[in-house]
């Protein structure tokens, strides 16, 4: 896989444990298997990242740290793959897994428009409540699952393909 790139995009170990939000976790960022380029670090990373963009919690950041540290997976790669979920991508996904819930579940989708109250809160999440968190957890389950395997194969193909090409170099020279 392309690990010199995610090198590049990578940002220094000492410049996120300096932030003040990551010195909540202190030492323990410190472990030089969280900042590690392999491959195991990186797939299961990439796929726990994006199961917990599908949490309709403001705890992506946070969650993201505490299982990184937990699994010992790459800290770049599942922060980066946790802000996919950002103001300007928030309603399309989340909508996507309320339309998702709505079809396993045989519900019908309700028009509803959004409105930052506590009468909405009360009156107008009822109808899609249920749509809505069985579809989040639908798509965390298949996209974190589904890209693991993906990513693994990618990272596998790209590493055999590399080695052939390698070794073809290696025979033609005289």
């Amino acid at each position: 896989m392309p690990r010199r790139f995610l090198r590049k995009l990578a940002p220094h170990p000492d410049s996120v444990r300096n932030r003040w939000y990551f010195r909540v976790f202190g030492r323990y960022l410190a472990d030089s298997r969280l900042w590690s380029m392999n491959r195991r670090a990186v797939t299961a990373a990439f796929a726990a990242g994006l199961a917990i963009c599908f949490l309709p919690l403001p705890i992506h950041i946070p969650l993201a740290i505490l299982i990184a540290i937990s699994w010992h997976l790459n800290v770049p790669v599942i922060l980066g793959t946790v802000l996919l979920v950002n103001p300007l991508t928030v309603v399309p996904i989340y909508y996507a897994a309320y339309r998702t819930g709505a079809a396993v579940l045989g519900h019908e989708t309700h028009r509803f428009k959004f409105q930052l109250n506590w009468e909405w809160l009360q009156y107008g999440l009822g109808p899609i409540w249920k749509p809505f968190l069985v579809g989040c957890a639908l798509c965390a389950l298949v996209l974190g699952v589904g890209s693991y395997f993906l990513l693994n194969f990618l990272w596998r193909w790209s590493t055999l393909r590399r080695n052939k090409l390698r070794h073809r170099r290696g025979n033609t020279i005289p």
